[in-house]
């Protein structure tokens, strides 16, 4: 059985803290580096439901792609949700790690596990490659097996992701035809000029707003706008990076076991037609 140090090595070793932003703060959040870990639970959020079912299920540790305090504290305090959530895992055992925008840039990384999920085969490239190794960057280019319709692609991602309240928004002529695709997980505004620049058809991710997208889409020459909601497109990461880890520490005899928590923690959770409201 690994103790928790053990198990932070592997996760660093795959994804390298070095490579997060300097606005990040990745890395264990709490947690005993000597107590040994048996149980791993892997989730996009750190937020009170996932620390239910990280005890309900008895999970040593709760690997993250989104930070606790990515803004940081001088508090812990049981006064606010994250003071308690804190309060729940020191008290019950349960360490937290997070791998945020290091996990963002790997390879393989987030937004390779959110091309393959949407149904993009073959060799992925970086959309912005690393300065310090091309093999790795934000987002991914790729494309389907076959060429198809911009309202095919979207169906086709819209079933490899997981469900939630807001579905996917299009945005460019359902026709049109699509061979090679962008995507990035997370929000990805600051990504629209490197997809135009890179010639696909289409660029899917998340959190798009209006003004950006509507600039965007007013140009002509430009890929087609898939959103998506920011989770969805988070999520997939989590059963490759517990594959990893399980792998890299069961060739050192290290075993543990690990679960992909289900529980959508998307913020937006309903939607309702206008005429729903009249």
């Amino acid at each position: 059985m690994p103790t928790l140090a053990d198990v932070v090595d592997e996760l660093e070793s795959t994804y390298d803290p070095r490579w997060a932003e300097s606005w990040d703060a990745v890395g264990l959040v709490c947690g005993d580096p000597a107590a040994p870990v048996r149980r791993i639970l892997f989730a996009v959020d750190p937020v009170p439901v996932v620390a239910e079912e990280a005890l309900a299920w008895g999970a040593d540790l709760i690997v993250t792609h989104h930070p606790l305090y990515l803004r940081g504290t001088t508090s812990v305090a049981a006064t606010t949700f994250k003071g308690r959530l804190v309060h729940t895992l020191i008290r019950n055992d349960i360490a937290l790690f997070a791998a945020h925008t290091n996990a963002d840039v790997a390879d393989p990384g987030v937004s390779d596990a959110l091309a393959r999920a949407v149904g993009l085969t073959g060799p992925l490239t970086p959309l912005v490659p690393a300065a310090d190794d091309p093999r790795r960057g934000l987002g991914r280019i790729g494309s389907p097996p076959a060429p198809v319709t911009l309202r095919e692609f979207a169906r086709q991602a819209a079933r490899g992701l997981p469900a939630t309240a807001g579905g996917l928004r299009i945005a460019g002529d359902p026709d049109r035809e699509v061979r090679r695709v962008a995507v990035s997980g997370g929000a990805g505004d600051s990504l629209l000029g490197a997809a135009r620049a890179a010639g696909v058809d289409v660029f899917l991710t998340a959190d798009l707003r209006h003004h950006p997208a509507s600039e965007f889409t007013e140009e002509p020459g430009g890929p087609a706008l898939i959103d998506a909601a920011h989770w969805a497109t988070e999520w997939p990461w989590l059963a490759d990076a517990a594959r990893r880890l399980a792998s890299g520490l069961a060739a050192k005899g290290n075993t543990v076991e690990t679960r992909v928590s289900e529980t959508v923690t998307d913020a937006w959770t309903t939607t309702a037609e206008c005429e729903d409201l009249k």
